[in-house]
């Protein structure tokens, strides 16, 4: 994961130059390389924020409204300024445009404000000229100091304000804390022989699949648990193998009627996150459990850990999509074609899907400073539909959560959002073992074979179709 050099200071008097917004980082030199690495990473990006360094202790840089397109052309923005952050100021300096002047050139040469060009001649510095579109002091913006140790780029984003009226209703109290609970544990499926709906976990790394678990068990547990791990190490999953969890209620209890199976991170890169047909083929019940996934390659049919005997037991009945709700606008093109490919395969299965947006509280302070904020914050709102139209799920899919993170008690607004996510899970269950169509008589006894070497059973023609 790249991280920025901004200082928790640095960032506080950065973002005291904007309203109510959030700052996620598209690009940095040292990481991304010099003027290619920025056009690829900060073009059509929006509202974005230059920041520099250099040795000399200053941040500096620039803001525009305007997307970078690479258009050739001189682009006027009102809103356009200049800033410096220096350790000897409280408070940073702020230079808007000069009346009736461009704000910047929007071309192929890196950043280009006029007063101020980042990336000069491709070179990791500054060049300085004040009064053209932007009247500055050099000394008091960057001290002379033209060599830059580093670039950032990030996109800046209006975080809105509290909608007049929740865009979903929520019952915040005891009493539907207590129905979820109920309802959890008394679920039973529409066959006789699956006691438990499977429910398989995929998202990027980091973006709280184990935590989603742990918090989980921890509402059941009645207490903090860490059985799952979770976290980045050295930018790459902790989950490494597939486990498949059960959630026992309180300490010593019977387990509840679901089993919450986790897998290794998706990532961009393909040497890094879970395979894609490692995914289905856990839709399909091939995976053993700890199957430590590679990769390099897909789970092979001629593996120990490829299970060719497979029972209604061993199926997924619905697939939840796990995303960072502070990710959701940097989002990759491949992350999202990585999404649809296991939406479209999961689609001919007949498995229901449904997104988690987690991290809320970290994306948006309204919903940090009270959870129940959570439907009223235009943010979080821009975000659910922002993945519904980029996923092609219906809205009413898309649920915002927190997981459980640096807390040490349980909290009831916390543990109503996850319950009231486990009970859309078990609803999408009920819809994928409803549209089975299995004989009732013949479960008992029939087992599903998708090896070619050995005959399939005598389900009905739709249900071939989907299960094989």
């Amino acid at each position: 994961m790249v991280k920025s050099s901004l200082s928790e200071e640095q960032q506080r008097k950065l973002l005291s130059l904007f309203g109510r917004v959030r700052l996620h980082l598209l690009y940095k030199t040292s990481v991304h390389g010099l003027v290619d690495g920025y056009l690829a990473r900060c073009s059509k990006q929006g509202p974005t924020v230059v920041v520099a360094y250099n040795s000399s202790g200053f941040v500096f840089g620039a803001y525009t409204s305007k997307s970078y397109v690479q258009c050739g052309q001189d682009i006027y923005d009102k809103e356009a300024f200049l800033y410096s952050i220096s350790p000897k100021k409280d408070k940073p300096i702020k230079v808007t445009g000069i009346p009736g002047q461009p704000a910047f050139t929007d071309g192929n040469f890196g950043p280009h404000f006029g007063a101020l060009s980042f990336l000069y001649g491709n070179q990791p510095r500054v060049h300085s000229n004040p009064g053209q579109w932007f009247n500055i002091n050099s000394a008091a913006m960057h001290g002379g100091d033209m060599a830059l140790t580093d670039t950032e780029v990030f996109r800046v984003e209006d975080l809105g304000d509290l909608l007049d009226k929740p865009w979903r209703t929520i019952q915040w109290t005891a009493e539907r804390k207590q129905a979820l609970r109920k309802f959890i544990q008394s679920y039973r499926t529409e066959i006789k022989t699956v006691h438990q709906a499977r429910v398989l976990l995929v998202g990027q790394i980091g973006s709280g699949k184990s935590s989603f678990f742990n918090s989980l068990n921890s509402i059941f547990r009645g207490n903090m648990t860490y059985q799952a791990n979770a976290g980045i190490e050295d930018g790459k999953s902790v989950t490494t193998q597939f486990r498949s969890y059960s959630i026992k209620a309180g300490k010593g209890g019977g387990a509840i009627p679901l089993i919450l199976c986790d897998t290794m991170g998706l990532d961009e890169s393909a040497d890094l996150g879970i395979d894609v047909d490692d995914i289905i083929s856990v839709c399909k019940g091939h995976v053993k459990d700890r199957y430590q996934f590679s990769p390099a390659a897909p789970l092979q049919e001629n593996s120990l850990s490829y299970r060719k005997h497979v029972t209604l037991n061993d199926l997924i009945s619905c697939v939840v999509y796990v995303v960072d709700t502070c990710k959701v606008s940097v989002l990759g093109q491949k992350m999202l074609d990585n999404f649809a490919a296991i939406r479209k395969r999961t689609n001919l299965l007949g498995i229901r899907q449904i997104l988690l947006m987690t991290k809320v509280d970290e994306a948006c302070p309204l919903v940090a400073k009270d959870l129940k904020n959570i439907y009223r914050s235009v943010y979080i709102q821009q975000m659910a539909r922002r993945l519904s139209d980029s996923l092609g799920l219906p809205l009413s899919n898309v649920i915002p959560v927190k997981n459980y993170s640096d807390e040490l008690d349980l909290d009831q607004d916390i543990d109503i959002l996850l319950l009231g996510a486990v009970e859309q899970m078990l609803n999408c269950s009920d819809s994928f073992f409803e549209n089975l169509d299995i004989d009732e008589q013949q479960n008992d006894q029939e087992e599903l074979y998708r090896s070619s070497d050995h005959p399939r059973p005598a389900f009905t023609e739709r249900t071939e179709q989907r299960v094989v």
